[in-house]
């Protein structure tokens, strides 16, 4: 039987965990609105549901137990946020400019790039191959990681639209301090993209 009353607090503050997709539903939400972040968003929920399968089947412990492999998405998704992070800054000038406002935003763009994002950063893996065992229900796995699955799923749709409105929200309030928000987040996601690659890899425990 899922512990749920331990399994949705906790996985629920892994969902609102401030981190680069989190990060672009609340810069997408200060440029084009709840509604266009959580469409965008889409890409990020529709990725994890194959990971959690992927999990679910035993193939996440290979990357959570293989340094090698581990370490070489980890790269991929680190380089990945690093570029992404400079993308952000030097559209800020665009911004500035008046060329790139929030109804000009690319919604397939978006959805890409939060896809892209879910799917590169290992840390994903890690809740779904390291977190979500420990309160599956060996006599019914099947249906308990689906059941896990589905709840992670409805607590990150919830997420998405916290940080859409905070930056909804932020943006209404510093609406002429928007370029400067764009290159605070992308600061912000090169951070998260060097710190990635200097995280350690998972051991095999045991």
């Amino acid at each position: 039987m899922i512990d749920w009353i331990i399994f949705l607090p906790a996985c629920f503050a892994l969902n609102l965990a401030f981190g680069p997709n989190n990060l672009l539903a609340l810069m997408h939400g200060a440029r084009a609105g709840v509604v266009f972040s959580q469409c965008a968003a889409l890409g990020r929920l529709m990725v994890f549901v194959p990971m959690i399968t992927v999990s679910a089947l035993g193939l996440g412990v290979v990357l959570t137990t293989s340094a090698v492999v581990f370490s070489f998405v980890k790269v991929i998704g680190a380089a990945y946020l690093i570029w992404l992070g400079l993308s952000l800054w030097r559209s800020s000038a665009s911004i500035e400019l008046g060329v790139a406002d929030g109804a000009k935003l690319n919604l397939l763009r978006a959805f890409k790039t939060e896809a892209v994002v879910a799917l590169s950063n290992p840390k994903a893996i890690l809740i779904f191959a390291a977190f979500f065992p420990q309160f599956v229900a060996l006599d019914a796995y099947w249906q308990s990681y689906a059941m896990l699955g589905a709840a992670f799923i409805g607590m990150e749709a919830i997420a998405i639209c916290v940080y859409a409105l905070i930056g909804r929200f932020a943006s209404k309030f510093s609406a002429g301090k928007l370029p400067l928000m764009q290159r605070a987040s992308g600061l912000t996601m090169a951070l998260f993209g060097l710190l990635l690659l200097v995280s350690p890899s998972p051991t095999r425990s045991g």
